[in-house]
């Protein structure tokens, strides 16, 4: 498909979803006025990673003070069949993160609240409910629907367990409009998890309304914080102490509220 064909079809796909015109203004604004937001200080942001980064090992031995089992090995059945369902999919969506550390943040903090944005095949929804479900707790999830491919809405969190879904709550819109309506469910979270804009603007905007609905000495983490300046800015600019978690070649980003 060419440039211009994917752009087109792209704003046919988005003119037959009414609910999500508010993205769409969004989207053409940013290709047009804020194409370069993606990198904004991406190489300094990877030295800055690179400097600093633990393995996900030394992260929850060292700061979670919890015994490390990998994820994949503590739920070694789940994990297979959470596989096989990728597998299945006919629709490429984002792979799996560091899940071992979603699953052990939400364990640190007790979580019986907790909120991601981004979903995909929902691996990272697994980790957190892993956890969650143990306490009866809640994932509210914020997963942007997959405008070009038609069958993506049937696969979004094909990986979950089915005997996890009860203790899920999916938003299907773009953040700005799930996470009013998520706010409006529950006014505080003991986990957030952002996955979703990966933009410098993005971040930004979001990183502080989720960390004002933060309970103190619950877990922040962004994935991806190589990919530009947006977590090392946001952690400078409110005297936060980040710990950043080097997995699979990227880079995940972890504040503890005090």
């Amino acid at each position: 498909m060419s440039k211009v064909s994917e752009i087109t079809t792209t704003f046919v796909a988005y003119l037959k979803r009414p609910d999500l015109y508010p993205e769409l203004r969004r989207k053409i604004w940013k290709n047009i006025f804020n194409r370069s937001s993606g990198l904004r200080g991406k190489e300094e942001a990877e030295k800055w990673c690179k400097s600093i980064s633990v393995s996900e090992k030394d992260f929850i031995e060292n700061v979670l003070k919890m015994n490390f089992v990998a994820f994949e090995k503590k739920f070694p059945q789940e994990y297979e069949n959470a596989l096989q369902a990728q597998e299945k999919a006919p629709v490429k969506m984002g792979g799996a993160g560091s899940l071992s550390v979603i699953y052990y943040i939400n364990e640190f903090a007790k979580a019986q609240s907790s909120i991601e944005t981004g979903v995909a095949y929902g691996w990272s929804s697994f980790a957190a409910l892993a956890s969650l479900v143990s306490r009866d707790g809640t994932l509210y999830s914020s997963d942007m629907p997959y405008i070009l491919q038609n069958q993506s809405e049937d696969f979004v969190g094909c990986v979950i367990p089915e005997k996890y879904k009860s203790n899920w709550d999916l938003y299907r819109f773009a953040d700005k409009e799930s996470l009013p309506k998520i706010f409006q469910k529950t006014k505080t979270f003991d986990v957030v998890h952002y996955d979703s804009d990966k933009t410098y603007d993005g971040r930004m905007w979001a990183y502080k309304i989720l960390w004002d609905r933060l309970r103190k000495g619950g877990v922040f983490m962004s994935d991806d914080v190589g990919d530009n300046a947006a977590f090392k800015d946001y952690c400078e600019q409110n005297n936060h102490k980040p710990h950043i978690i080097e997995f699979d070649g990227k880079f995940a980003g972890v504040i503890i509220k005090e």
